[in-house]
């Protein structure tokens, strides 16, 4: 008989054992748990990040299965709040140690007890709620190569860390979309640096950047006599890619007909050099990126159906910036490092001010945007001027867009004036009501600020700036009783 705190509790249990699954099954049932199944870790990936959560994962390695610590690393990294327990064949000390390290909760040794397995999982169900905030594994600041990095300071860009990991593991081809800007080109990086490939050549071909006889000549290569200019037999990038890995930038202005041997390429492993007669075997994991809508592009037919569908199959989309600003604070602060490293300069120090209105910015050119703008900062050294163009750039632009024509509007001293007292007047409630709104939230929670972030929904960081830049304290009625860590003697939070 179920306790009535697990009672239509659900777990998610990750096993390719049918008699272990059937073992589970059962003793799920006796208890009125509720037991999905997930054959891989991909496969359990995709249910952790459902709306439909478990409140307990069963993790069970196989003999021999030597994915299974990666696979708990992965689920660690993407949701730290769900208890794991892991099922082993192995009593072994330092595999025990290696899984408490990763974030196992528990770690039981089969064959399974029956009362004992159903005891550890009613103790993790019946504090589910009460567990304490889990680090997550790994740095924010992942380093690539010299020029390259990935951070993983948000939820969001953690899952797709953990989703980059497991299909390093996999030779398949990946498509990867998203915006301008937005670090496609660092996820394709990170795929191949987590891979078995990764001691081999990456290379990266523009498909928008070439016309199609130069792009089919990069990618394939040339045997002498092939075209006019052709003195001698040139490999092509799938060639000095052997046994590394290839992205294929901006896929859809491949023309077409390139296209069709791309796809034989992904379909038979073997292509023919331009003006060859020989097949020639090749090994190379094949990457392809795209920042534009993928339904446009086959209804207009710029990329084919045949095409998308092979490399589509493991599709990842890489957020905008917009959508993980937590992370702008410590992409400023790294951009600010390495190109005052690059050019010689002593980096600039970055004010509230700079935090907030780039925090505040919609950053249409993503990380590009945003390295340029601290490139400007480092080298001018005005952050008035700096933060002036930000602001500029969020204003809506009047007269001068598709459709507006080249005519330049005049307005006059006093319409300027208005509209600045208008601007100041919306600023002015914007202030209000998010003061406001901070207020309530610190109060509902007695200023656990951490609570109080994720009412509001913003990060643990920007709430603690926010009350600095309001001059918000705690009320007296919790000094006595209930102190708030961070908070100075005149009351102000550090």
């Amino acid at each position: 008989m179920a306790d009535n705190g697990t009672e239509s509790a659900r777990m998610l249990v990750v096993s390719r054992d049918p008699s272990a699954l059937q073992q589970l099954l059962s003793i799920g049932k006796a208890n009125s748990w509720r037991l999905q199944t997930a054959e891989s870790g991909w496969e359990a990936l995709e249910w952790v990040q459902s709306e439909v959560r478990p409140d307990l994962l069963l993790l069970d390695l196989a003999r021999g299965d030597a994915d299974g610590m990666r696979t708990l690393q992965w689920l660690r990294r993407v949701r730290p709040d769900i208890p794991i327990i892991l099922l082993s064949y192995s009593d072994d000390a330092e595999q025990k140690q290696e899984a408490t390290r990763l974030g196992a909760q528990d770690y039981l040794v089969r064959p399974l007890h029956q009362r004992q397995l159903e005891t550890v999982i009613r103790r993790h169900l019946n504090h589910r709620d009460q567990q304490p905030e889990v680090a997550v594994v790994g740095e924010d600041i992942e380093q690539i190569s010299d020029d390259t990095f990935f951070v993983s300071a948000s939820p969001v860009m953690r899952k797709l860390r953990a989703q980059a990991e497991l299909l390093a593991q996999v030779n398949v081809p990946v498509l990867i979309v998203g915006e301008s800007g937005s670090g496609k080109g660092v996820v394709a990086r990170l795929i191949h640096k987590l891979s078995v490939r990764s001691d081999f050549q990456f290379l990266k071909l523009n498909c928008a950047a070439l016309p199609g006889e130069l792009l089919e000549s990069e990618l394939f290569g040339y045997e002498r006599g092939a075209f006019t200019g052709a003195l001698r037999t040139k490999a092509g990038k799938l060639e000095l890619c052997e046994k590394g890995t290839i992205l294929l930038d901006e896929i859809s202005e491949m023309p077409t007909s390139l296209q069709v041997k791309l796809q034989h390429v992904l379909q038979d492993e073997q292509f023919f050099r331009l003006g060859g007669e020989s097949p020639i075997d090749v090994d190379v994991r094949i990457l392809a990126s795209t920042n534009i809508n993928i339904d446009h592009a086959l209804a207009a037919g710029k990329l084919r159906e045949d095409l998308y569908y092979r490399m589509s199959a493991f599709t990842v989309h890489v957020p905008p910036l917009r959508q993980r600003t937590e992370e702008i604070p410590l992409l400023l602060g790294h951009f600010m490092r390495q190109l005052a490293k690059h050019y010689g300069l002593a980096p600039r120090s970055l004010s509230p001010a700079v935090l907030d209105v780039c925090q505040n910015y919609s950053w249409p050119g993503n990380l590009r945007e945003l390295e340029n703008f601290v490139k400007r900062y480092l080298v001018i050294g005005d952050e008035g001027a700096a933060l002036e163009e930000l602001e500029r750039k969020a204003e809506p632009q009047n007269g001068n867009g598709a459709l507006g024509g080249t005519k330049k509007t005049i307005v006059s001293a006093e319409s300027e004036e208005r509209a600045s007292s208008l601007k100041s007047l919306v600023q002015d409630a914007k202030g209000t009501a998010e003061r406001s709104a901070i207020t309530a939230a610190l109060e509902e929670t007695r200023w656990n600020r951490k609570a109080a972030a994720r009412l509001l929904k913003v990060s643990y960081r920007t709430l603690l700036y926010k009350i600095e830049q309001y001059h918000m304290s705690p009320p007296a009625y919790l000094s006595p009783l209930q102190p708030v860590t961070g908070v100075k003697g005149n009351g102000h939070v550090r």
